[in-house]
């Protein structure tokens, strides 16, 4: 598994998860709570960045330990999940002024930002992960042609970072309707139209503050 451990695979395994991620969270929420809910860390398209750094953080740390009990790689996995969770929600709050998950009701929590059933989730997921699912994105990431995959990595860069400059202008223009400021331009009139408050508010698993 070392050699295989580079920025090309890596990257692939940050695409894959942010979008299975997703699907997994669409299908949750709606099967628990019977609404459907946009789980998307940006405006368009469909990328769960949380399962994306989560998946490429887990397999830095883990892949070298893919052969040890199952229970050392489950605490490694509970601590390691745990400070994930909490660091991506604090700077999510820090960034847009609020986390898109709210554990504060919940069983042993830490701020709201992490709780001892999801830091147990984590470990089971950290097991499952390297001995089973990275071996399983592998493959998939195997059957991309080279070339191609290397022409993708930029185009897809690219695309992200503009999606979340696109995600910001759109939260930050919310605040503004908020405080009842009228939009100024053309592109603010497109943002109250489609990407507004409710947009984000149903994005963001309805914790929009």
């Amino acid at each position: 598994m070392k050699e295989k451990l580079n920025f090309y695979n890596l990257f692939y395994i940050f695409i894959f998860c942010s979008l299975f991620g997703y699907v997994i969270e669409f299908f949750w929420t709606f099967l628990k709570k019977g609404v459907l809910i946009n789980h998307s860390a940006v405006a368009i398209g469909t990328f769960n960045f949380v399962y994306g750094i989560s998946a490429v953080v887990f397999t830095i740390l883990l892949y070298k330990y893919n052969n040890e009990k199952n229970w050392k790689i489950f605490l490694f996995s509970f601590v390691l999940g745990t400070i994930l969770e909490y660091l991506m929600s604090y700077f999510m709050e820090l960034f847009i002024g609020f986390s898109a998950w709210d554990y504060s009701k919940k069983f042993m929590n830490i701020h709201g930002r992490v709780a001892l059933l999801y830091s147990i989730l984590w470990g089971f997921l950290g097991v499952l992960w390297i001995k089973y699912l990275y071996p399983l994105i592998m493959k998939l990431i195997d059957k991309i042609n080279k070339k191609v995959g290397k022409i993708l990595i930029p185009i897809i860069i690219i695309f992200l970072i503009l999606d979340m400059i696109f995600t910001y202008s759109a939260i930050l223009r919310a605040r503004k309707w908020e405080q009842g400021i009228p939009p100024q331009n053309s592109y603010e009139k497109f943002l109250d139209h489609t990407f507004n408050r409710d947009f984000l508010k149903n994005m963001f698993n309805n914790q929009w503050k």
